[in-house]
């Protein structure tokens, strides 16, 4: 009998569908595998691919077999053929909706896309969810966000990491510059997803692999699934690099705005300590992303200029769509998470009281 898995690190449970095309694919990865019906994909016809749960939820449960994999499923399943057919079927109004929120990239000569990068990043006008965060919003707030950022957080830096074989010279370089600092230049305790971890555990949440999956809706799991999108497919690898220099080069003041806030609501450095080492990690990164990996990349490579531009401005429009969600629902007083799946109080993960501010314990 196989050892359990660790649920720090996944692989996770598989979550509770949301449509029916959903609902078939999770009833399909609990057998061998097999092929799934012919024409499933059919059922994924929405209005709005950015946040329809069923198609939102099937893409990341197939992006997720390349990643941790699901508990109890074949790994036979990563390459099954009908599988991916489902995958490509949900991938193309998904990037068709991406494109067309992000608008056409800006025009910029090669040795132009630092600047240009910087340019997109000036011109994004989205709400400052970061602002509120600092100041207005109560601990049940901040226990929503970080919620339904622990799905990219506690696999931070993986999605970016597929363009490194896809890479070669001073981008390739510049890549795993920043990477290494991701995780922790290899040490556990310094590696961003596990300070994320403590952030979780300090705020009485769950502290496993993909554990708030099922409570988060389909914004959040579209800003995830943007990445992966990019990651596992090389004719993206130019917007995989964009979409990373706009998170670096958008990360420094938020992260500084997330610190204080918990810090206003009585948390302590141990808490903070997450968003306290992206102030200062992220402005050196920002550099080396828009110069020496966006910019290396482009020198090498020319026509990826578009793909770099599009992939920055893909990450802040998506973002901005999910900012939007947040601070609708705060400020009307809803939550923002899925109400039939409330969030995740930690049990074996639990922190004693005494390691709480009085507000949380």
């Amino acid at each position: 009998m196989s050892e359990s898995p660790d649920r720090r690190y996944g692989p996770a449970p598989l979550p509770q569908p949301r449509g029916p095309v959903s609902a078939a694919l999770l009833d399909a990865l609990r057998r061998t595998p097999h092929d799934l019906p012919a024409g499933l994909g059919g059922g994924l016809d929405p209005a709005d691919p950015l946040t329809d749960e069923d198609l939102q939820l099937t893409l990341f449960c197939c992006y997720e077999l390349h990643y941790r994999g699901w508990r109890g499923v074949d790994e036979g399943w990563e390459w099954q053929p009908s599988l991916l057919a489902l995958r490509a079927y949900a991938e193309r109004p998904f990037e068709a909706a991406v494109r067309a929120l992000a608008g056409p990239p800006p025009a910029a000569l090669p040795g132009g896309v630092p600047a240009a990068l910087a340019d997109v990043v000036a011109a994004d006008d989205g709400p400052s969810l970061a602002g509120y965060l600092q100041r207005r919003a109560s601990l049940a707030q901040f226990r929503e966000f970080v919620t339904h950022r622990s799905i990219y957080h506690l696999r931070e830096a993986d999605p970016h990491s597929w363009a490194l074989p896809r890479l070669g010279g001073p981008a390739k370089a510049a890549l795993v510059e920043i990477q290494m600092d991701e995780y922790g230049n290899g040490r556990l305790d310094r590696m961003h997803a596990e300070l994320f971890r403590v952030t979780l555990g300090r705020l009485g949440l769950d502290t496993g692999y993909a554990a708030h999956l099922d409570a988060v809706p389909a914004i959040t799991l579209a800003t995830n699934n943007l990445m992966s999108l990019f990651g596992l497919h090389r004719r993206l690898r130019g917007a995989l690099l964009g979409h990373l220099a706009a998170y670096e080069m958008t990360s420094s003041l938020p992260n500084r705005r997330y610190g204080n806030g918990l810090r206003r609501l009585g948390l302590d450095e141990v808490a903070t300590r997450f968003y306290d080492e992206h102030v200062e990690a992220d402005a050196v990164h920002e550099q080396i992303a828009a110069h020496d990996m966006c910019g290396g990349l482009v020198r090498l490579e020319p026509g990826l200029a578009p793909d770099v531009l599009f992939g920055a401005a893909a990450a802040l429009a998506v973002d901005r769509l999910f900012a939007v969600h947040l601070l609708d629902a705060w400020t009307t007083g809803r939550t923002s998470l899925r109400t039939t799946a409330p969030i995740r109080i930690a049990l074996r993960d639990r922190p004693r009281p005494t390691d709480l501010p009085a507000a949380v314990a």
